[in-house]
């Protein structure tokens, strides 16, 4: 499993580990039943402590994505499409919220916000808010 893990970012290790993981699963590249790496070879892989990874795999846990099966590891939950969407759903409301609450804060209104959205939606790399 491909992480891409940095230091110098403000969030930590464990949930750089549990966010790219996650999003693994939620968009289907983890299927239902897949083994996880174990904590050891991820931590090995990632070159990052077996504890940084144990607290990204309990927070999938906790999430319900991930199942410990207790002397074989770590494999992901089954879930239904419709929770896989809801939960993909979810994650992505709570990571817009800060950002128009910002947005509105420095005085754009919301048709405004829509307008500069839908231009990232056609085009995310072009950096053109006007």
């Amino acid at each position: 499993m491909i992480l891409n893990l940095t230091e110098v970012s403000d969030e930590p290790l464990h949930s750089q580990i549990s966010r790219q993981v996650r999003a693994k699963i939620l968009a289907g590249e983890l299927e239902d039943g897949d083994p996880l790496p174990s904590i050891r070879k991820l931590s090995k892989d990632v070159r990052v402590s077996v504890i940084t990874v144990q607290r990204a795999y309990e927070d999938l846990d906790r999430e319900g994505l991930i199942q410990a099966r207790r002397g074989k590891g770590f494999f992901v939950s089954s879930m239904s499409e419709a929770r896989r969407e809801n939960l993909a759903r979810q994650r992505f409301r709570e990571a817009l919220e800060p950002v128009v609450i910002e947005g509105r804060a420095e005085g754009l209104s919301d048709p405004q916000m829509s307008e500069i959205f839908r231009s990232v939606l056609q085009d995310p790399s072009s950096g053109d808010a006007r």
